[in-house]
Order: structure tokens, then C-alpha cells, then sequence
């Protein structure tokens, strides 16, 4: 078994917790800017002392509304402001956050709030609170849903004004490493997901090795800024939020991706935090504008050197003409494409998907350099990640820190070390079966290089991973749209794709007595009935009823009905009947691509 292991750099007593830092900058530097939130079509500065006092006041509420230590709140609200209000305020009364997506249904809200048990909720439009309220007979502990575009923050703040300092500073201090922070959910292959465990040393732990090694030359904390607009329901952009707190970086949110452009141009942030699909329309929207205007053959130029003389730094210094070529296009090119991300970023963390090395070679050539990272949820997001002095563009970097990571012999990626969580929240058994000897095993295929760069090779597990980073569990999906009486097989397909979407075959059996139902010849065979409006109308309405347990990201998008069945005499099912996935998507392969064309 290979391992890649680097030594943690930061040790902390076991009595560290979240919600320290807040409490330790404001009284050391009261008036360092800590965060810059949105006022009209201005930023306005937060200083440390302006959010401690903030978030002493709503802990003050949460107190009064009676949280005790170790209860579970929900908050279920897009990225901003807020959210990580209420999250510090929570840790700070000994409390444990619970994310919930902004796009959840009903039917996964339900699940995550009563599987964790949450006494309160907080929900971000009166659109969530009545999502919460169609099913809030079924949660019988959820006491209080506070909405906050109604006021919700500021109500329980005036509903604290009795409680004393002394007792904030009591309840911040009941919590340790150990204790858990945060319980947030993840896709399963069961359909269920499961509820990870962080403890609040995972993430300081974490957040400080990471500012002390792999990424200081990327947070420079001091003068640093992100605007992170990743939702703060993953563990990617959460990890982020606290690596900010922890480190002294300015930190800034975007609620509405439709505004990041002008959002990315008045704020003017250091370094960011995205995913692959992300960098692949910034790059998409350069080329066409470019096209529209007569200038596409400069732009193809452009990103060809670009990408030359990223190449050229890997092997070796970029000649003369290499280089009088790229100041060029710099000039040109290069020069507008950071102006829309504000000007000012000079690396970007991805994560979550496989950028593409030919990607990762145009923004490095640009000037943006791209370090890719990999982790889950229950590494409380990186495990490994690329640094400004240490890139190999193509792999996923290696281990943060006080980390560990190896390869076993059946090529499995396995996980120990500081990151590494507790266990799954109400299921043992699972947890049993991910953390063996300390190792977590992540269910992904992977190498690693001479140097400990870990490169991912595959998914041994089931779960998708779109471009945009979510995590989707195909097997809820396609049960549902198995119960369609028509529907015999199906395989949703996404991963590393923009989004959703499935093959579906039709049922022989069940297809005689339809098309005598609906007046259609007895003859037509399924090669015409797949096209067939009345068909169409029906597979339409079994995709949208599978949809509707799901967020809008993890729903299918587009669907291709095939002129075959999945069999086992065809090689595409088990004895058992499962769906040989790894076959299908070979066989079918022009299929799924027609899907994204």
C-alpha cells in the first residue's frame, strides 16, 4: 500500500472550539476588518468587534429560545451574510449547525431535521418556511422555524436583551475539539443520506495547518479576500468560511451567481473558491464573446499560448518568442479575463470534479492559477490539494498537513488524519464500514506519484459528481422512475457533467397492453414508440415525479428513451439484476453524449 503522509505544522489544546477566534480578534483587534457584507450596491466593512458583537446578541436569542448545548439547528438559506452569523452564533451557545440546501424538497428537509433532531430551524424566504411547514407535523422536536428575511435575526436579538455576558462566555467555553460542530448530509446509495459528524477540531485543526502550509502563500491573511458564493450548505465553501475566520481573511458573500460578475468587480477578491464548471463557463463565455466580435481566431491564438507557456513552466523556462507572444495576449486578453473576476485574484481553489488539464494550463497561463484540491464531506472537505509552489497540473496535489493519505491494493483511495470525521450521526453500522484502523475509506480510485501527488482514477462507489460539485445519488432517481409502469431500465448519467440526466429503455411487457389503451398499432415497435408523443408525455411525467425528491441540481435534465432493453443476456444486467453502470455507459456512450451536445 503507497502513502503520501505531511507532518502537521499546528497543534492546539483539546480545548479549542469555532467559536473562539471571533471572541479573541475582537479583543486584540477590535478594528481589523474581518468581513464586508452587502449594503445597497456597496460593501460595507464588518470589523471584529462589529461581528462579535453581532453574533453575541443573536447567541443572546438563541439562549433565550431555549438552545441548549449539543442541540441541532438547521439553516437552510442561500450563501451570505447571515449564514455565517448564524452559524458562529450557534457554535458560540454550544449548539451544532445543520445545512440544509436551499433547493432541498420538502421530502429531504424532513429527513435532515428529523434524523438530526433539530430544535430549530433557521430558513432564509417565506417560500423555505412554507416548505418546512407542508411537512412540520411529521417533526414532532422541531420546536421554532425563524425565517430571516423576515426579520428573524434581529427578532432574537431584541428577545435576549436579558441575558447576561457571563453567560456567553460560560456557554462558548462548554465545547472542546472533540465535541461535534456540525452534522451535515450527504448522498448516499441508499437513497438516505448520511449524517457526517465534524467536530470542531477538524475544522480549526484543519483551517490552521492548511494557513500555516499548503495554502499560505493563497490566503496571505492580512490582505487577502474571497467572495464565496459556493453554496455554504457544502462542506467545501463551510471549510472555507472558517479557514477565512480562523486566518484573518476578509470574507465577503454572493447570494445570487446571476450578479457574481459585477459582484467579482466591486469587491476584488484575492483568491476564490469555485468549481470546475465554473472556470469552464468563464472560459466558454470569453470564447463566444470573443467570436460574436469578429475576434475568435485572436482569442484561439491567445489560449493556445496561454496554455504553451503554462506547459513551458513545468519543463522549463518559456523561450524568447513564448514569452513575447504571451506579454502580447497579456495585453489583449489575458488583462480582461482577470478584470472580470475583479482584477485582483491570483489563485483559485477547485474542487469537487475533475478540471481538465488543458483548462488548468489556460487560467495558469492567464494568471490565475488553479489549485486543484480532492476531499469529501467526511474529510471535511480537503484531503490533498495543489500549492503555488508545488503544482502538477493533472493531479489533485497532495496531503494538507497533518494528513495521510494512501492507496490500497485494489487501488482505493484511503484517508486518515486530522480532517478525518467521527462517524455518521443515527447509523453505526455505516460508519463501521467507511473507518477501519483509523483509515477512512473513501470509495474512490486513485494513484499516487514518486512525489505523493495524488492523481483520482475512478469511483468505486455509485455517486455522481456533477461539474458544478454535487453529489448525487442515482439510485433514488432511478428507483422512482422504475415504478413507472413503461419504464423496464434506466442509468442516470452526470458525472463531471453540467448536469442530470438518464437512458431510459421501455418495458416490452408492458407495452402491448398501452398501446391498445391508446389507439396505436399493434405493430409499432419500440424503436417508433420512443418517439411517439403519447410516450414521450408519460416518460415526461415519470421524470418529474422522480424529480420531485430531489433539489433542482440533483433532478434530471434531459432523458434519451432507447430502442433496447438493459438484459442480462445483453451483458448490461447482473444475475441479480443490478445495472453493470461501467457497461452501459461504454456501449452507450454516443447516446449519453447526444444528451450533451
Amino acid at each position: 500500500m503507497r502513502e503520501s503522509s505531511v507532518p502537521a505544522l499546528v497543534e492546539l489544546p483539546d480545548s479549542v472550539n469555532l467559536a473562539d477566534v471571533p471572541f479573541t480578534r475582537a479583543t486584540e483587534q477590535p478594528g481589523r476588518i474581518v468581513l464586508r457584507r452587502r449594503d445597497g450596491s456597496a460593501w460595507r466593512d464588518v470589523t471584529a468587534e462589529g461581528f462579535r458583537d453581532e453574533l453575541v446578541r443573536l447567541a443572546k436569542g438563541l439562549i433565550a429560545a431555549g438552545v441548549e448545548p449539543g442541540d441541532r439547528v438547521g439553516l437552510m438559506s442561500r450563501t451570505r451574510y447571515e449564514w455565517t452569523l448564524i452559524d458562529y452564533a450557534v457554535w458560540t451557545v454550544g449548539g451544532v449547525t445543520v445545512p440544509i440546501y436551499e433547493t432541498s424538497s420538502a421530502e429531504q428537509a424532513e429527513w435532515i431535521i428529523g434524523d438530526s433532531g433539530a430544535k430549530a430551524v433557521f430558513v432564509e424566504t417565506a417560500a423555505h418556511a412554507a416548505t418546512i411547514g407542508s411537512v412540520r407535523e411529521n417533526l414532532p422536536d422541531l420546536a421554532h422555524v425563524w425565517t430571516i428575511d423576515d426579520g428573524a435575526v434581529g427578532d432574537l436579538g431584541e428577545r435576549g436583551g436579558d441575558v447576561d455576558d457571563n453567560v456567553i462566555d460560560k456557554r462558548r467555553r462548554t465545547r472542546t475539539g472533540t465535541d461535534l460542530a456540525t452534522i451535515i448530509y450527504t448522498s448516499g446509495t441508499t437513497g438516505r443520506p448520511k449524517g457526517c459528524e465534524l467536530t470542531h477540531s477538524n475544522f480549526v485543526l484543519l483551517a490552521r495547518n492548511a494557513t500555516e502550509g499548503a495554502l499560505a502563500e493563497v490566503v496571505h491573511a492580512g490582505d487577502g479576500s474571497t467572495l464565496l458564493f459556493l453554496p455554504l450548505a457544502h462542506v467545501f465553501a463551510r471549510f472555507v468560511q472558517v479557514l477565512c475566520v480562523e486566518a484573518g481573511v476578509v470574507l465577503g458573500h454572493a447570494p445570487d451567481v446571476s450578479n457574481l460578475v459585477d459582484d467579482l468587480g466591486s469587491y476584488h477578491p484575492t483568491f476564490l473558491l469555485a468549481v470546475p464548471r465554473v472556470f469552464e463557463k468563464v472560459y466558454n463565455g470569453a470564447e463566444q464573446k470573443a467570436s460574436a466580435a469578429g475576434k475568435g481566431k485572436i482569442f484561439h491564438a491567445a489560449a493556445d499560448t496561454a496554455v504553451a507557456y503554462s506547459r513551458a513552466l513545468d519543463t522549463g523556462r518559456p523561450g524568447l518568442g513564448l514569452k513575447m507572444k504571451h506579454g502580447l495576449y497579456d495585453k489583449l486578453v489575458y488583462g480582461k479575463l482577470r478584470a472580470a473576476v475583479g482584477g485582483q485574484v491570483g489563485y483559485a481553489v477547485s474542487g469537487g470534479a475533475a478540471l481538465g488539464e488543458r483548462l488548468g494550463h489556460f487560467f495558469r497561463g492567464v494568471g490565475i492559477t488553479i489549485l486543484e484540491g480532492y476531499g469529501l464531506t467526511e474529510t471535511t472537505a480537503p484531503a490533498t490539494v495543489n500549492t503555488p509552489s508545488g503544482t502538477k497540473i493533472g493531479t489533485v496535489g497532495r496531503p494538507l498537513p497533518g494528513v495521510t493519505v494512501a492507496v490500497a491494493e485494489d487501488g482505493e483511495i484511503l484517508i486518515k488524519g486530522i480532517n478525518v470525521f467521527q462517524g455518521y450521526w443515527h447509523n453505526e453500522a455505516a460508519g463501521d464500514e467507511s473507518l477501519k484502523d483509523g483509515w477512512f475509506h473513501t470509495g474512490d480510485l486513485g494513484s499516487l506519484d514518486a512525489d505523493g501527488y495524488l492523481s483520482i482514477t475512478g469511483r468505486k462507489k455509485e455517486i455522481l459528481v456533477t461539474a458544478g460539485g454535487k453529489n448525487v445519488a442515482p439510485a433514488p432517481l432511478e428507483d422512482r422512475l422504475r415504478a413507472h409502469p413503461l419504464v423496464s431500465q434506466c442509468l442516470v448519467v452526470g458525472d463531471g457533467r453540467p448536469f442530470i440526466s438518464c437512458l431510459i429503455t421501455l418495458d416490452p411487457e408492458a407495452l402491448g397492453p398501452w398501446k391498445a389503451q391508446h389507439g396505436k398499432p399493434e405493430g409499432m415497435t419500440v424503436a417508433e414508440l420512443r418517439d411517439d408523443p403519447d410516450v414521450i408525455k408519460e416518460i415526461d411525467a415519470a421524470v418529474a415525479a422522480a424529480n420531485s425528491s430531489v433539489s433542482r441540481a440533483e433532478s434530471i435534465k434531459k432523458y434519451r428513451i432507447l430502442d433496447v432493453d438493459f438484459t442480462e443476456a445483453g451483458g448490461h444486467m447482473t444475475p441479480s439484476l443490478k445495472v453493470k453502470r461501467h457497461t452501459i455507459a461504454k456501449d452507450f456512450a454516443d447516446e449519453i453524449e447526444g444528451l450533451y451536445s
